[in-house]
């Protein structure tokens, strides 16, 4: 799942960021309007973890241009307003949901997951291919009954590729996926990541390489 943090307070958009990543996440973080603006401009992502009063654009801006452009980032107002007329006027605005400052982490993380699984197509919420079980909630995987070890990363990718159903999923559609904008697309950090997954999943080989298209499991 990519997610974009555009809150204005650096020290709680760094936290809310770092919790998320903890959670298999690529996150990047906008601590002002204009830059969340272009930042959604450039990537597609699944959850847009926004604060309503953002400097330079106003977050109703952003969230009432976002809703009508017909994307399919859903839209997590993070905010201090939190009275029941603000809070409606906020998701009329086109906002999924409305979490008031302050909050509970574990209830932003769980709000997060559930507004990523509203992004895509409805899926189950454990994902189960070819003997191989994966849990998002609770950052679990398993083949054949057997508990991997996956780091953050490599459980990001197994979860795109079994999202995928069996389709080619290309280097670049994992970087947008499971990387946030700091990785460098020249590198070859998708095939070392493919490698070591390929290496914890074991025989028989489930993870197959399309020459000039990508990867299916």
């Amino acid at each position: 799942m990519r997610v974009l943090v555009a809150e204005d307070e650096q020290d709680l958009a760094d936290l809310v960021a770092e919790g998320l990543r903890r959670c298999a996440m690529a996150v990047d973080v906008a601590y002002d309007g204009a830059a969340a603006a272009e930042r959604l401009e450039m990537h597609a992502y699944d959850v847009l973890v926004l604060d309503r009063d953002l400097p330079t654009v106003h977050g109703d801006e952003i969230c009432r241009d976002l809703a009508r452009s017909g994307a399919r980032t859903r839209i997590l107002m993070l905010t201090a307003a939190a009275s029941v007329p603000e809070r409606v006027a906020g998701l009329g605005l086109g906002a999924d949901d409305y979490l008031p400052k302050p909050f509970d982490y574990a209830e932003l993380v769980a709000r997060v997951q559930a507004l990523g699984r509203r992004s895509v197509a409805p899926v189950a919420p454990v994902l189960e291919r070819g003997g191989i079980r994966l849990d998002p909630r609770h950052l679990q995987a398993s083949r054949g009954g057997r508990f991997l070890r996956l780091s953050l990363k490599e459980f990001a990718v197994l979860e795109v590729l079994l999202r995928a159903d069996g389709a080619v999923v290309s280097a670049e559609q994992l970087l947008e996926s499971a990387w946030d904008e700091h990785a460098d697309p020249f590198t070859s950090v998708v095939r070392v990541i493919v490698s070591r997954l390929r290496a914890k999943l074991g025989d028989p080989p489930c993870i197959h390489t399309v020459p000039g298209a990508g990867y299916r499991l």
